[in-house]
């Protein structure tokens, strides 16, 4: 507030679209440097708002996110209403419970409720003098060399508005982002993958969580799975994540039932048989889009962030935390080149682009491992032996979800290096088996043993092998 008063000369028009997490993250970053702000979203104010609508899968807080809140002074404000997740519970269909730590002991993500994160923002926003929030505006047109700007009011009339910057948070289906595809040398592209997403609530038990909360919980089933994250009321968002067709295939609450007791048996008695049949049919399976694109500027007049530059599907936990660390990001840039928008933009996409497109292909990644990979016993060995090398040897091996998610290191660079460490430790893997077994076989061969007492255990030791290699 006080950096914002010391800069009151200050009266260029950022005009903020969408009011969303990243939206309204921004107008206080813009605010907080002395711009007249306006904010303007399509929907009612969700503080007043009856119901809420939108997406509301859990949001999974870290490093880069909280960065970003805490450089506008929200991070202990948003942290206090989280509930800290130190690790994957994976839940087999023998209902056996095994953790698997995110990282060292002490880091952890946060749940963190949509709506309420979404609301605490707009709160924000507001107290700053020189931001203002119009809602029920619906964007109509813009032009990028003008700045000139239309939206329609809920009661029909339009409404002008002139603006130095227009920053586009208007989601993965922007408005803002049409206006780019008429013009040349735009490269944009969504995929839709074949998985869709449903939510069902897991009830608490005698007024306390009905699973252990400081985990988030997964089911691994291979081509599908499920997940569980805890809410402050003590109950479970649980999302079944699984392909259309399977959705379809189920019609009637006695199939809803059948399928989670071959495939979730452990959920029936949490969630509740009636809940499940009622609530599995409240909504179809909702769709997942990824989106990249670039650049991210026209000129000097309009800059998209959020989901409006790079819409990622959820299964890295990165896509608020993404767009949260855009905003930081600009704000960098801005220092850097003195508010110049004209050099601030450019450089915006230039240094942006290659992360959110690194995010967005590790994302779909990490579905394959959520679902699949967390059951083999090779992945659960080579987290060991990642961690343990991370323990002796900390700034030259890091995990790549360590890079991720508690830190900043940049996305395509945790990337390029993620691959890298990979083919060291699997080429020290092979020479340490090499070397192990020439050490085996120069001892076999200078003391033979008994073949006929030999036989039963190299056979049991090349079947654990095996084993290690397959789910």
């Amino acid at each position: 507030m006080e950096e914002s008063a010391s800069r009151s000369d200050k009266k260029k028009v950022v005009a903020v679209v969408g009011g969303g997490l990243v939206g309204a993250l921004n107008a206080c970053y813009f605010a907080k440097r002395g711009f007249d702000v306006q904010v303007f979203e399509t929907r009612e104010d969700i503080r007043k708002a009856k119901i809420v609508k939108g997406r509301s899968i859990n949001l999974a807080l870290s490093h880069r996110g909280r960065s970003a809140l805490k450089h506008v002074g929200m991070e202990d404000k948003i942290v206090s209403k989280g509930i800290p997740m130190h690790a994957r519970m994976i839940h087999s269909l023998s209902g056996k419970q095994s953790p698997i730590p995110y990282g060292k002991k002490g880091q952890y993500i946060l749940s963190v409720d949509r709506a309420n994160l979404n609301k605490e923002l707009l709160t924000e926003a507001e107290t700053y003098p020189n931001t203002t929030l119009n809602f029920g505006r619906k964007l109509q047109d813009w032009n990028a060399e003008t700045g000139l700007m239309t939206f329609i009011r809920s009661d029909g009339s339009e409404e002008e508005i002139q603006a130095d910057l227009i920053v586009g948070c208007d989601g993965a289906f922007s408005a803002i982002r049409k206006q780019f595809l008429r013009r040349s040398r735009f490269n944009f592209s969504q995929t839709y993958i074949p998985h869709g997403y449903m939510e069902l609530t897991m009830p608490p038990i005698n007024g306390e969580f009905a699973m252990k909360p400081n985990y988030l919980h997964i089911w691994p089933r291979n081509t599908f799975m499920m997940i569980a994250l805890p809410n402050l009321d003590k109950t479970f968002t649980c999302t079944l994540f699984m392909p259309f067709e399977e959705f379809e295939k189920i019609t009637t609450g006695d199939e809803v039932i059948e399928f989670f007791q071959k495939y979730f048996p452990d959920t029936i008695p949490l969630i509740g048989v009636d809940a499940l049949k009622r609530d599995y049919f409240r909504l179809p399976g909702q769709a997942m889009v990824s989106v990249k694109c670039t650049p991210y500027h026209i000129g000097d007049k309009c800059v998209l962030m959020g989901d409006a530059a790079h819409a990622v599907v959820p299964f890295y936990g990165q896509g608020m935390n993404a767009g949260f660390e855009d905003c930081i990001v600009f704000e960098e840039i801005m220092e850097q080149f003195n508010e110049d928008f004209s050099a601030v933009l450019p450089e915006y996409t230039r240094v942006r682009v290659p992360d959110d497109h690194a995010i967005a292909d590790l994302a779909m990644y990490n579905y394959i491992e959520m679902r699949a990979h967390v059951n083999s016993r090779w992945f659960l060995f080579r987290k060991h032996v990642d961690n343990f090398l991370h323990a002796i040897m900390p700034k030259t091996i890091i995990p790549l979800y360590t890079m991720v998610t508690f830190s900043r290191i940049r996305y395509h660079e945790a990337v390029k290096r993620w691959h890298w460490q990979d083919k060291v430790i699997n080429r020290g893997l092979l020479f340490s088996a090499t070397g192990a077994v020439l050490g085996a076989s120069y001892l076999l061969a200078k003391n033979p043993p008994d073949i006929t007492k030999l036989t039963v255990p190299v056979e049991k030791l090349w079947s654990r092998l095996m084993a290690l290699r397959t789910p």
